[in-house]
C-alpha cells in the first residue's frame, strides 16, 4: 500500500509542477478559442463606418448599451451626451484591448480583472436593460440545464478569468518576458 501511495504522490506532484507551468497557458488558451472573436466581433458592431468610425460609435453600440435610453430618445444618438459616448467608446475599446492582452499574456491579471468587470455589466445590461429574463438565456444554477447564456457560460468565462487573475499569465506570455527582464536588470 506504501509504494501505491508513493506512486501516486510521485505522479501527482509532477502533474501538478507541469499543471502550474500549463495551466494559464491553457486558461489563456481557452479564453481565446472561445472568447477572442466573440468580443471582437462585438466591438465591431460598435465602430461607426470607415476611419473615422474609430471615434464615432455606430447606433448599434448605444442600442447594445443604453437600449432602454436609446428607445426613450426616439432613437436619436444627438440626445446623448458625453458621458454616453464615452462609456460606449471605452466598451468598444475594452473589447477590443482587453481580450488581446489576454492571449499575448500582457497586463494579464488586471486585463482579466477587467474582462470580469465587463462580463458582469454585460451580463446586468442583458438582464436589466434588454429584458434577457427568460428561463433558457437567464438559466439558474443548480438546476439541470448546463446551457444558459448568462448564469451558465457568463459564470465559466469569469472562472477562466478569475484563474489568471489569480496565477496570472504563465511562463509563455509577454509578462513572463518582461518579468525576466526587470529581474536580469536588477541582478
Amino acid at each position: 500500500m506504501t509504494a501505491l501511495i508513493s506512486l501516486h504522490n510521485a505522479v501527482f506532484n509532477l502533474v501538478e509542477r507541469l499543471g502550474d507551468w500549463l495551466m494559464p497557458l491553457f486558461a489563456r488558451f481557452t479564453f481565446a478559442a472561445v472568447l477572442l472573436l466573440y468580443y471582437w466581433n462585438s466591438g465591431l458592431t460598435k465602430l461607426g463606418d470607415g476611419l473615422f468610425g474609430l471615434f464615432s460609435p455606430s447606433i448599434g453600440a448605444y442600442s447594445q448599451i443604453f437600449p432602454k435610453q436609446l428607445e426613450a430618445v426616439g432613437y436619436d444618438v444627438s440626445q446623448f451626451g458625453l458621458l454616453q459616448w464615452v462609456v460606449v467608446m471605452a466598451g468598444t475599446y475594452a473589447e477590443f484591448l482587453l481580450p488581446l492582452l489576454i492571449v499575448i499574456g500582457l497586463a494579464t491579471r488586471i486585463a482579466s480583472l477587467g474582462m470580469i468587470g465587463f462580463v458582469v455589466v454585460q451580463s446586468l445590461t442583458d438582464v436589466y436593460g434588454h429584458g434577457a429574463t427568460d428561463t433558457k438565456t437567464l438559466g439558474a444554477w443548480f438546476d439541470r440545464f448546463s446551457d444558459s447564456v448568462i448564469m451558465d457560460q457568463r459564470l465559466l468565462w469569469v472562472f477562466v478569468l478569475s484563474y489568471l487573475v489569480v496565477k496570472g499569465a504563465g511562463a509563455l506570455s509577454v509578462d513572463a518576458v518582461l518579468r525576466a527582464r526587470h529581474q536580469h536588470a536588477q541582478d
